[in-house]
Protein backbone atom coordinates (compact mmCIF):
# COMPACT_ATOMS: atom_id res chain seq x y z
CA UNK A 1 0.00 0.00 0.00
CA UNK A 2 1.41 3.49 -0.85
CA UNK A 3 0.81 6.38 0.75
CA UNK A 4 0.91 8.63 -2.65
CA UNK A 5 -2.17 6.67 -4.05
CA UNK A 6 -4.03 6.58 -0.81
CA UNK A 7 -3.75 10.07 -0.17
CA UNK A 8 -4.90 11.09 -3.74
CA UNK A 9 -8.06 8.84 -3.70
CA UNK A 10 -9.42 10.45 -0.12
CA UNK A 11 -8.36 13.95 -1.36
CA UNK A 12 -11.26 12.89 -4.17
CA UNK A 13 -13.66 11.22 -2.10
CA UNK A 14 -13.80 14.36 0.11
CA UNK A 15 -14.12 16.99 -2.98
CA UNK A 16 -17.02 14.50 -3.79
CA UNK A 17 -18.40 14.73 -0.02
CA UNK A 18 -18.16 18.34 -0.21
CA UNK A 19 -20.01 18.36 -4.04
CA UNK A 20 -22.72 15.99 -2.85
CA UNK A 21 -24.53 18.10 -0.53
CA UNK A 22 -27.50 15.85 -0.19
CA UNK A 23 -24.76 13.50 1.88
CA UNK A 24 -24.09 16.41 3.38
CA UNK A 25 -27.09 16.62 4.57
CA UNK A 26 -27.73 13.05 5.98
CA UNK A 27 -24.21 13.32 7.45
CA UNK A 28 -25.10 16.32 9.74
CA UNK A 29 -28.72 17.51 9.42
CA UNK A 30 -30.22 14.56 9.76
CA UNK A 31 -28.36 13.30 12.94
CA UNK A 32 -29.01 16.73 14.83
CA UNK A 33 -32.30 16.23 14.18
CA UNK A 34 -32.86 12.64 15.48
CA UNK A 35 -30.92 13.40 18.76
CA UNK A 36 -33.43 16.22 19.09
CA UNK A 37 -36.63 14.65 18.12
CA UNK A 38 -35.94 11.51 20.23
CA UNK A 39 -34.25 13.30 22.94
CA UNK A 40 -37.62 15.32 23.91
CA UNK A 41 -39.86 12.35 22.66
CA UNK A 42 -38.50 9.24 23.81
CA UNK A 43 -38.80 9.09 27.42
CA UNK A 44 -39.28 6.27 30.23
CA UNK A 45 -40.68 8.73 32.79
CA UNK A 46 -44.61 8.97 33.47
CA UNK A 47 -45.93 12.36 34.21
CA UNK A 48 -49.14 13.94 34.76
CA UNK A 49 -51.13 10.64 35.00
CA UNK A 50 -54.58 11.40 33.84
CA UNK A 51 -57.04 10.12 37.09
CA UNK A 52 -60.97 10.53 37.25
CA UNK A 53 -62.17 9.09 40.53
CA UNK A 54 -65.68 8.21 41.73
CA UNK A 55 -66.19 9.46 45.72
CA UNK A 56 -69.09 7.39 47.06
CA UNK A 57 -68.28 8.54 50.83
CA UNK A 58 -68.05 12.40 49.76
CA UNK A 59 -66.79 13.40 53.18
CA UNK A 60 -64.03 15.20 54.20
CA UNK A 61 -60.75 12.78 54.44
CA UNK A 62 -62.22 11.73 51.17
CA UNK A 63 -62.01 14.93 49.72
CA UNK A 64 -58.25 15.17 51.24
CA UNK A 65 -57.40 12.05 49.59
CA UNK A 66 -58.34 13.21 46.22
CA UNK A 67 -56.71 16.38 46.55
CA UNK A 68 -53.26 15.28 48.22
CA UNK A 69 -53.32 13.13 45.14
CA UNK A 70 -53.90 15.70 42.58
CA UNK A 71 -50.79 17.76 44.65
CA UNK A 72 -48.64 15.35 43.05
CA UNK A 73 -46.39 15.67 39.88
CA UNK A 74 -47.41 12.28 38.83
CA UNK A 75 -51.18 12.82 38.72
CA UNK A 76 -53.74 15.33 37.03
CA UNK A 77 -57.16 14.09 38.29
CA UNK A 78 -59.60 15.67 36.01
CA UNK A 79 -63.09 14.53 36.97
CA UNK A 80 -65.05 13.27 39.43
CA UNK A 81 -67.93 10.70 38.10
CA UNK A 82 -71.05 9.37 39.79
CA UNK A 83 -70.31 6.16 38.94
CA UNK A 84 -67.79 3.31 38.72
CA UNK A 85 -69.17 2.73 35.47
CA UNK A 86 -68.41 5.87 34.20
CA UNK A 87 -65.12 5.61 35.19
CA UNK A 88 -64.59 2.40 33.44
CA UNK A 89 -66.18 4.14 29.99
CA UNK A 90 -63.01 6.88 30.83
CA UNK A 91 -60.73 4.52 30.82
CA UNK A 92 -62.28 2.16 27.56
CA UNK A 93 -61.88 5.69 25.34
CA UNK A 94 -58.35 6.17 26.87
CA UNK A 95 -59.54 9.30 28.25
CA UNK A 96 -57.98 8.96 31.72
CA UNK A 97 -55.40 5.88 32.77
CA UNK A 98 -56.37 5.70 36.50
CA UNK A 99 -59.86 5.31 38.25
CA UNK A 100 -59.91 4.97 42.03
CA UNK A 101 -63.26 4.34 43.72
CA UNK A 102 -63.69 5.55 46.96
CA UNK A 103 -66.56 3.51 49.16
CA UNK A 104 -69.12 4.86 50.96
CA UNK A 105 -67.66 3.89 54.53
CA UNK A 106 -64.25 5.45 54.26
CA UNK A 107 -63.62 8.00 56.96
CA UNK A 108 -65.95 5.94 59.28
CA UNK A 109 -63.25 2.63 58.48
CA UNK A 110 -60.27 5.11 58.89
CA UNK A 111 -61.41 6.99 62.30
CA UNK A 112 -62.48 3.03 63.51
CA UNK A 113 -58.98 2.32 62.54
CA UNK A 114 -60.25 -0.49 60.52
CA UNK A 115 -58.66 -1.48 57.30
CA UNK A 116 -60.64 0.00 54.24
CA UNK A 117 -60.51 -1.41 50.39
CA UNK A 118 -59.43 1.39 48.50
CA UNK A 119 -60.28 0.21 44.62
CA UNK A 120 -57.83 1.53 41.41
CA UNK A 121 -57.90 0.96 38.24
CA UNK A 122 -55.21 1.01 36.30
CA UNK A 123 -55.10 0.82 32.31
CA UNK A 124 -51.51 -1.36 31.40
CA UNK A 125 -52.39 -1.81 27.50
CA UNK A 126 -49.10 -0.06 27.93
CA UNK A 127 -47.56 -2.82 30.48
CA UNK A 128 -44.21 -0.37 31.17
CA UNK A 129 -46.22 2.95 31.66
CA UNK A 130 -48.84 0.75 33.78
CA UNK A 131 -45.75 -0.78 35.67
CA UNK A 132 -44.75 2.85 36.42
CA UNK A 133 -48.03 4.06 37.44
CA UNK A 134 -48.77 0.95 39.56
CA UNK A 135 -45.06 2.39 41.70
CA UNK A 136 -46.85 5.64 41.86
CA UNK A 137 -49.86 5.01 43.50
CA UNK A 138 -48.56 2.46 45.64
CA UNK A 139 -45.95 5.44 46.79
CA UNK A 140 -48.72 7.54 47.01
CA UNK A 141 -51.14 5.34 49.44
CA UNK A 142 -48.25 4.27 51.32
CA UNK A 143 -47.23 7.91 52.03
CA UNK A 144 -51.24 8.71 53.29
CA UNK A 145 -50.63 5.56 55.41
CA UNK A 146 -48.11 7.38 57.13
CA UNK A 147 -49.17 10.28 57.17
CA UNK A 148 -52.46 9.45 59.00
CA UNK A 149 -51.03 7.33 61.33
CA UNK A 150 -48.47 10.24 62.22
CA UNK A 151 -51.68 12.44 63.03
CA UNK A 152 -52.79 9.68 65.19
CA UNK A 153 -50.05 9.44 67.34
CA UNK A 154 -50.11 13.68 67.24
CA UNK A 155 -53.48 13.17 68.33
CA UNK A 156 -52.26 10.63 71.22
CA UNK A 157 -49.59 12.69 72.32
CA UNK A 158 -46.81 11.03 71.03
CA UNK A 159 -44.67 13.19 68.82
CA UNK A 160 -43.01 10.46 66.66
CA UNK A 161 -42.91 7.32 65.44
CA UNK A 162 -39.84 5.36 65.79
CA UNK A 163 -38.89 3.06 63.11
CA UNK A 164 -37.31 -0.28 63.14
CA UNK A 165 -35.36 0.16 59.68
CA UNK A 166 -34.18 3.77 58.44
CA UNK A 167 -33.35 2.96 55.46
CA UNK A 168 -31.15 5.86 54.81
CA UNK A 169 -30.73 6.45 50.54
CA UNK A 170 -28.25 7.55 48.20
CA UNK A 171 -29.19 7.44 44.58
CA UNK A 172 -25.44 7.46 42.01
CA UNK A 173 -24.94 8.55 38.58
CA UNK A 174 -28.24 9.33 37.78
CA UNK A 175 -29.55 11.15 41.14
CA UNK A 176 -32.79 13.09 39.47
CA UNK A 177 -33.59 9.61 37.85
CA UNK A 178 -34.61 11.14 34.53
CA UNK A 179 -34.33 8.45 31.92
CA UNK A 180 -32.92 11.60 29.46
CA UNK A 181 -29.68 10.69 30.62
CA UNK A 182 -30.26 7.56 29.76
CA UNK A 183 -31.63 7.56 26.40
CA UNK A 184 -29.55 10.69 25.30
CA UNK A 185 -26.20 8.87 25.34
CA UNK A 186 -27.26 5.79 23.64
CA UNK A 187 -29.51 7.28 20.87
CA UNK A 188 -26.04 8.92 20.12
CA UNK A 189 -24.68 5.47 19.64
CA UNK A 190 -27.56 4.54 17.37
CA UNK A 191 -27.08 7.25 15.27
CA UNK A 192 -23.29 6.87 14.80
CA UNK A 193 -24.11 3.21 14.09
CA UNK A 194 -26.98 4.25 11.30
CA UNK A 195 -25.36 7.16 9.70
CA UNK A 196 -22.04 4.84 9.64
CA UNK A 197 -23.89 1.96 8.01
CA UNK A 198 -25.41 3.93 5.61
CA UNK A 199 -22.77 6.12 4.23
CA UNK A 200 -20.31 4.21 3.82
CA UNK A 201 -23.20 1.33 2.32
CA UNK A 202 -23.23 4.00 -0.98
CA UNK A 203 -19.12 3.71 -1.39
CA UNK A 204 -19.17 0.97 -4.11
CA UNK A 205 -22.78 1.14 -5.64
CA UNK A 206 -22.57 5.41 -6.06
CA UNK A 207 -19.90 4.34 -8.71
CA UNK A 208 -21.73 1.48 -10.38
CA UNK A 209 -24.56 3.58 -10.43
CA UNK A 210 -22.76 6.51 -12.12
CA UNK A 211 -20.84 3.79 -14.22
CA UNK A 212 -17.26 5.01 -13.19
CA UNK A 213 -16.01 2.09 -11.68
CA UNK A 214 -14.70 0.56 -15.04
CA UNK A 215 -12.45 4.10 -15.20
CA UNK A 216 -11.49 3.31 -11.91
CA UNK A 217 -10.63 -0.54 -12.07
CA UNK A 218 -8.36 1.03 -14.62
CA UNK A 219 -6.45 2.89 -12.50
CA UNK A 220 -2.83 1.86 -10.98
CA UNK A 221 -4.65 1.86 -7.58
CA UNK A 222 -4.95 -2.16 -5.41
CA UNK A 223 -8.25 -2.96 -4.43
CA UNK A 224 -7.68 -2.38 -0.22
CA UNK A 225 -5.72 1.08 -0.98
CA UNK A 226 -9.50 1.93 -2.73
CA UNK A 227 -11.62 0.92 0.08
CA UNK A 228 -9.65 2.20 2.68
CA UNK A 229 -9.53 5.67 1.14
CA UNK A 230 -12.90 5.61 0.14
CA UNK A 231 -13.79 5.06 4.00
CA UNK A 232 -11.37 7.29 5.93
CA UNK A 233 -13.49 10.37 4.89
CA UNK A 234 -16.31 8.79 6.26
CA UNK A 235 -14.52 7.61 9.45
CA UNK A 236 -13.62 11.55 10.25
CA UNK A 237 -16.99 12.67 9.35
CA UNK A 238 -18.87 10.46 11.66
CA UNK A 239 -16.18 11.69 14.84
CA UNK A 240 -17.65 15.25 13.77
CA UNK A 241 -20.81 14.03 14.07
CA UNK A 242 -19.91 12.49 17.41
CA UNK A 243 -18.65 16.09 18.71
CA UNK A 244 -21.52 17.63 17.45
CA UNK A 245 -24.50 15.52 19.11
CA UNK A 246 -22.47 15.17 22.14
CA UNK A 247 -22.35 18.72 22.27
CA UNK A 248 -26.11 19.09 21.71
CA UNK A 249 -26.57 16.28 24.57
CA UNK A 250 -24.34 18.08 27.17
CA UNK A 251 -25.21 21.93 26.55
CA UNK A 252 -28.63 21.61 24.95
CA UNK A 253 -30.24 18.91 26.70
CA UNK A 254 -27.90 19.02 29.72
CA UNK A 255 -26.70 15.39 30.02
CA UNK A 256 -24.11 15.02 32.62
CA UNK A 257 -20.47 14.35 30.85
CA UNK A 258 -18.67 13.16 34.03
CA UNK A 259 -15.69 10.46 31.85
CA UNK A 260 -13.03 11.36 29.24
CA UNK A 261 -13.27 12.89 26.11
CA UNK A 262 -10.65 10.71 25.14
CA UNK A 263 -11.83 7.51 25.92
CA UNK A 264 -15.04 8.39 24.23
CA UNK A 265 -12.84 9.29 20.99
CA UNK A 266 -10.81 5.91 21.42
CA UNK A 267 -13.90 3.86 21.67
CA UNK A 268 -15.78 5.47 18.81
CA UNK A 269 -13.27 4.80 16.54
CA UNK A 270 -13.29 0.61 17.33
CA UNK A 271 -16.91 0.93 17.04
CA UNK A 272 -17.02 2.26 13.44
CA UNK A 273 -14.63 -0.47 12.26
CA UNK A 274 -17.85 -2.48 12.52
CA UNK A 275 -20.21 0.38 11.45
CA UNK A 276 -18.08 0.74 8.16
CA UNK A 277 -17.04 -3.04 7.65
CA UNK A 278 -20.78 -3.56 7.57
CA UNK A 279 -21.46 -0.63 5.37
CA UNK A 280 -18.80 -1.82 3.05
CA UNK A 281 -20.13 -5.02 2.89
CA UNK A 282 -23.30 -4.16 1.80
CA UNK A 283 -21.79 -2.41 -0.78
CA UNK A 284 -20.57 -5.34 -2.52
CA UNK A 285 -24.30 -6.65 -3.04
CA UNK A 286 -26.07 -3.79 -3.67
CA UNK A 287 -26.14 -2.36 -7.21
CA UNK A 288 -27.42 0.91 -6.73
CA UNK A 289 -27.61 3.18 -4.05
CA UNK A 290 -31.30 2.80 -3.00
CA UNK A 291 -30.68 -0.72 -2.91
CA UNK A 292 -27.74 -0.10 -0.46
CA UNK A 293 -30.14 2.22 1.70
CA UNK A 294 -32.68 -0.44 2.23
CA UNK A 295 -30.06 -3.77 2.93
CA UNK A 296 -28.38 -0.82 5.46
CA UNK A 297 -31.44 -0.40 7.20
CA UNK A 298 -32.02 -4.25 6.90
CA UNK A 299 -28.98 -5.03 9.02
CA UNK A 300 -29.64 -2.09 11.00
CA UNK A 301 -32.81 -2.43 12.58
CA UNK A 302 -31.53 -6.11 14.28
CA UNK A 303 -28.88 -4.61 15.31
CA UNK A 304 -30.73 -1.97 17.56
CA UNK A 305 -33.54 -4.21 18.68
CA UNK A 306 -30.44 -6.61 19.85
CA UNK A 307 -28.34 -3.92 21.88
CA UNK A 308 -29.79 -3.85 25.12
CA UNK A 309 -31.14 0.22 24.45
CA UNK A 310 -34.76 -0.26 24.56
CA UNK A 311 -35.47 -4.09 25.69
CA UNK A 312 -32.92 -5.63 28.68
CA UNK A 313 -30.81 -8.15 27.42
CA UNK A 314 -31.45 -10.10 30.58
CA UNK A 315 -34.87 -10.77 29.77
CA UNK A 316 -34.42 -12.13 25.76
CA UNK A 317 -34.25 -16.05 25.80
CA UNK A 318 -30.66 -17.22 26.44
CA UNK A 319 -29.73 -18.29 22.72
CA UNK A 320 -30.81 -14.47 21.80
CA UNK A 321 -28.78 -13.55 24.53
CA UNK A 322 -25.68 -15.13 22.95
CA UNK A 323 -26.60 -13.79 19.56
CA UNK A 324 -25.75 -10.52 21.27
CA UNK A 325 -22.22 -10.60 21.09
CA UNK A 326 -21.91 -10.20 17.86
CA UNK A 327 -23.33 -7.13 17.99
CA UNK A 328 -21.20 -4.04 18.12
CA UNK A 329 -24.02 -2.00 19.29
CA UNK A 330 -24.34 -3.61 22.61
CA UNK A 331 -20.54 -3.39 23.74
CA UNK A 332 -20.98 0.50 22.52
CA UNK A 333 -24.15 1.25 24.43
CA UNK A 334 -22.27 0.40 27.56
CA UNK A 335 -18.98 1.88 27.02
CA UNK A 336 -20.82 5.82 26.25
CA UNK A 337 -23.34 5.34 29.04
CA UNK A 338 -20.66 4.80 31.53
CA UNK A 339 -18.47 7.15 30.08
CA UNK A 340 -21.20 9.86 30.50
CA UNK A 341 -22.95 8.76 33.61
CA UNK A 342 -20.55 6.88 36.06
CA UNK A 343 -17.30 8.57 34.48
CA UNK A 344 -15.39 5.32 34.80
CA UNK A 345 -12.45 5.35 32.75
CA UNK A 346 -10.31 2.01 30.67
CA UNK A 347 -9.50 0.16 33.70
CA UNK A 348 -13.50 -1.09 33.90
CA UNK A 349 -14.12 -0.72 30.22
CA UNK A 350 -11.78 -3.12 29.03
CA UNK A 351 -14.11 -5.75 28.52
CA UNK A 352 -16.11 -3.74 25.81
CA UNK A 353 -13.35 -2.39 24.39
CA UNK A 354 -11.82 -5.54 23.82
CA UNK A 355 -15.27 -6.93 22.21
CA UNK A 356 -15.51 -3.89 20.14
CA UNK A 357 -11.34 -4.28 18.87
CA UNK A 358 -12.06 -8.32 18.16
CA UNK A 359 -15.30 -7.91 16.14
CA UNK A 360 -14.11 -4.74 14.50
CA UNK A 361 -11.05 -6.72 12.94
CA UNK A 362 -13.22 -9.72 12.12
CA UNK A 363 -15.74 -7.55 10.24
CA UNK A 364 -14.02 -5.02 8.50
CA UNK A 365 -11.44 -7.37 7.29
CA UNK A 366 -14.07 -9.97 5.85
CA UNK A 367 -15.68 -6.87 4.32
CA UNK A 368 -12.59 -6.19 3.09
CA UNK A 369 -11.74 -9.57 1.32
CA UNK A 370 -14.98 -9.55 -0.17
CA UNK A 371 -15.10 -6.09 -1.76
CA UNK A 372 -11.64 -7.32 -3.20
CA UNK A 373 -13.49 -10.16 -5.23
CA UNK A 374 -15.65 -7.58 -6.69
CA UNK A 375 -13.21 -4.93 -7.87
CA UNK A 376 -10.64 -7.34 -8.99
Amino acid sequence: MRFIRLKVIVRKEFYHLIRDYRSLYLAFAIPLLLIILFGYALSFDVDNVGTVFVDHDKTELSHDFIRKLDASSYFNVTESLPRTRDAVDYLDHDKAKVAIVIPSDFMKSITADREIQLQVIIDASDPTSGNIILGYITSFIKQYNQQILVDFLNREGRDELNQPVDGRIRIWFNEDLESRNFIIPGIIAVIIMIVGAILTSLVIAREYENGTMETIKSMPVRAGELLLGKTIPYIILSLFQLFAVTAVAVYWFEIPFKGSLLLLFVATCLFMLSAMGIGLFISTIAATKQQAMMTAFFFVLPFFMLSGFIFPIANMPEAVQWLTYLNPLRFFLVIIRDIFLKGVGFDVLWPQCLALTILGAIVFTGAISRSKKRLD
